[in-house]
């Protein structure tokens, strides 16, 4: 129990990235956790769709990008992207899309990943160069982007302290 308890305040979000492709089994273990994040009723409805290949992820970077109004790289050299879809007919869908994303970051820090959500997903996924994607990808259905989640080796420079939570942030009744 204190371990999980620390990895959930220890876990920051990476801005700066090795080129090095994370490793299988971590892969496994943070999808697998994914898998497991609560949704309404345990409907599962959301997908997560895993991007490791070079061109497609710089594809869909600049995709990202152009939404942002950058010409930047918005998943900051992150060479795995997870891109979370969730089926838009279940009333729970943006929640059960956040709670896998959730997860998925929680579990890339327990296995020693660094991990950025990205948004914009939403956007991207609501154009026809998105919609095309999801086609070429056999993704079918109602499907709306929820999240980006971007993982790989952080840099040092990529990673901040923690800055002091709020004092109001608890509210006891």
């Amino acid at each position: 129990m204190k371990e999980t308890l620390q990895d959930l305040k220890t876990r920051r979000s990476c801005r700066k990235y090795r080129q090095e492709q994370i490793k299988e089994e971590e892969l496994q273990a943070i999808l697998e956790a994914g898998t497991y994040a609560p949704t309404g009723m345990g409907a599962q409805s959301p997908i997560m769709v895993v991007v490791q290949d070079k061109k497609v992820r710089d594809y869909l970077s600049s995709l990202n990008a152009r939404e942002l109004g950058s010409d930047t790289d918005p998943f900051y050299g992150a060479p795995t992207v997870i891109v979370v879809l969730a089926d838009r007919s279940r009333r729970t869908y943006v929640d059960d899309g956040n709670m896998v994303i959730a997860n998925i970051l929680n579990a890339a820090h327990a296995v020693g990943v660094d991990s950025c959500y990205i948004y914009r997903a939403r956007e991207v996924f609501n154009t026809d160069e998105g919609k095309e994607l999801l086609e070429t990808w056999g993704v079918h259905g109602d499907y709306e982007g929820i999240g980006n989640v971007i993982l790989g080796y952080g840099l040092p420079e990529g990673i901040r302290e923690a800055v002091p939570r709020k004092n109001d942030y608890i509210v006891r009744v």
